[in-house]
């Protein structure tokens, strides 16, 4: 993992709604509108909390259609652990060096 890629994750986490996101998704895949209604959120506010975490790897979204031809959106968290160390932020740091020769 390089710096971009630890700060990404760190900022999605950086969050409590997307923190709550991950506790309501901790017990398995959701749609998005139960979600919503769970957290009391709307929709679109979901969404971009969503997008942030799906973008750092956190969560994964999938379409699905249902038996009426309705579009339907599920996500599931991805297995992450995180363990925040000095060496955590030193072998991001050499990653990038790595990239950059």
């Amino acid at each position: 993992m390089n710096s971009e890629e630890l700060l990404a994750l760190l900022s999605a986490i950086g969050h409590t709604q997307r923190l709550r996101i991950i506790a309501g998704l901790s017990e398995g895949r959701v749609h998005v509108s139960e979600l919503a209604r769970r957290l009391r959120l709307s929709r679109p506010l979901l969404y971009m909390h969503l997008e942030r975490l799906e973008g750092a790897g956190l969560v994964t979204g999938k379409l699905e259609l249902s038996s009426d031809g309705k579009a339907m959106k599920y996500f599931e968290l991805v297995p992450f652990e995180l363990d925040l160390t000095v060496d955590t932020v030193l072998a991001a740091l050499r990653a990038d060096e790595e990239e950059d020769h």
